[in-house]
């Protein structure tokens, strides 16, 4: 006859749950991370943009004037009016105490001495190298940048 005792097996495990689809909280999440890029991306397109329109904003209008003391006249009108985002009444300064703004917050002074210099001046005389036009425009066009800058 048969034995009539049963076999007993060991319990088995369910399987480990599987790794796809994530649950409903992982989807949440990926949502929100990739809503925060889109955000971030859009905010830095848009700041590149208005930083490549002040670009143009300031080299349109040196660009546009026919001389080099034209050229000069046309960089000091920008950076006076850039100057009224930092001071109001700083488009009213002139000579050494236009030129001491311009230098105040730098390391060292560049518009009080040297290439910068030629923008108290530069603009009423009758010839100016062009070669002190260029250099001045690059340092005149860094202070505008950085006082145009989005706060």
């Amino acid at each position: 006859m048969s034995d009539p005792t049963l076999v007993l097996r060991d319990i088995h495990q369910p399987p480990a749950p599987s790794w796809w689809p994530p649950a409903p909280g992982w989807w949440m999440l990926f949502a929100l991370l990739l809503l925060a890029f889109a955000a971030w991306a859009w905010w830095r397109r848009r700041r590149r943009l208005r930083r490549d329109a002040i670009v143009r904003l300031f080299d349109d209008a040196v660009s546009a004037a026919e001389s080099p003391a034209a050229k000069i006249a046309a960089m000091s009108e920008q950076l006076r009016r850039a100057s009224r985002r930092i001071d109001p009444d700083a488009d009213r300064l002139e000579g050494e105490d236009w030129l001491r703004f311009l230098d105040r917050g730098l390391p060292q002074p560049l518009f009080a001495t040297a290439a910068g210099a030629l923008l108290r001046d530069g603009g009423f005389r009758r010839d100016v190298d062009e070669a002190e036009v260029e250099a001045l425009r690059g340092i005149a066009r860094e202070r505008f940048l950085a006082w145009m800058q989005p706060r």
